[in-house]
């Protein structure tokens, strides 16, 4: 069953892909994008993406360290939850991007101009997917609107940073949104 899914999946998103209209509204969105952008955003843009990693990895670091200094045996395990989910995310999202080999966009648009150039493959976002996939444990974890807030305003600049630094598709980053955040609901038996 889980080979039949995982065929389905990999056909579904070629063709998807195949379709002109996906590409068409893609190109189109970077295109826009790429007309806005401006010396001082593109650097602070560039600096968000290129520390989402950091952030991503110093969510549970912090959770865990408070957890041990305040004995908090709940916070702990938010730490190991947000860690699992945002790790797991990381490897779906390789194999993903291994399966679907989808070209990055200034690879298949020639006027399309990226602010620097990535290696691999486009889909799904990768930074998107943990940006997401450890806003929506720490939102699970801790249901406030002061957590929830700057989590998600958090994860949706760094997918829209993808998008503008011009080294992923609007689809690639929507991708990564749901992928990132639906494994952490997925993981979500870990929480306290």
């Amino acid at each position: 069953m889980n080979k039949l899914l995982l065929f389905f999946c990999l056909f579904f998103c070629r063709s998807l892909f195949a379709q002109s209209g996906v590409d068409q509204f893609d190109f189109k969105v970077l295109q826009k994008i790429e007309t806005w952008r401006t010396p001082e955003e593109t650097k602070l843009l560039r600096t968000l993406s290129d520390i989402n990693n950091y952030v991503n990895a110093a969510v549970p670091l912090g959770l865990l360290t408070a957890g041990i200094i305040n004995h908090d045996k709940d916070m702990r395990q938010n730490a190991l939850y947000v860690a699992t989910s945002t790790a797991s995310t990381a490897v779906f999202n390789l194999l993903l991007k291994k399966l679907i080999k989808r070209p990055r966009p200034f690879l298949i648009h020639a006027s399309l101009t990226p602010v620097y150039k990535p290696g691999e493959y486009s889909f799904p976002s990768g930074h998107t997917s943990a940006s997401f996939s450890t806003a929506t444990a720490l939102a699970m974890s801790y249901p406030k609107w002061y957590v929830i807030v700057p989590s998600f305003l958090w994860a949706g600049t760094v997918g829209y940073s993808r998008m503008y630094l011009g080294v992923h598709n609007p689809s690639d980053v929507a991708a990564g949104a749901v992928l990132g955040s639906a494994t952490a609901l997925g993981f979500s038996f870990i929480r306290p």
